[in-house]
């Protein structure tokens, strides 16, 4: 299971990301757990200074950016 973590205090733009993600992993058909991360200890603790970010089985795929979803795809597919 793959594990995806959406980093941000809850903003419009991490909510939008956050349903990015969503979707990508719905059209995906893949098992993944996803975690919305807004402790901001937590977030400046892995390094991010500008959210939203995106974490995927750890390591920080997009940060102060939204993906799109076709982009989410082939993060998760690589």
């Amino acid at each position: 299971m793959v594990k995806i973590e959406v980093l941000g205090t809850g903003c419009a733009k991490c909510k939008r990301m956050l349903r990015n993600v969503e979707k990508a992993v719905e059209t995906a058909g893949i098992d993944a757990e996803i975690v919305k991360v807004e402790d901001l200890d937590e977030i400046i603790s892995r390094g991010v200074m500008m959210t939203p970010a995106l974490f995927i089985d750890g390591e920080a795929k997009a940060v102060g950016r939204i993906p799109g979803i076709d982009e989410i795809r082939e993060l998760l597919e690589t």
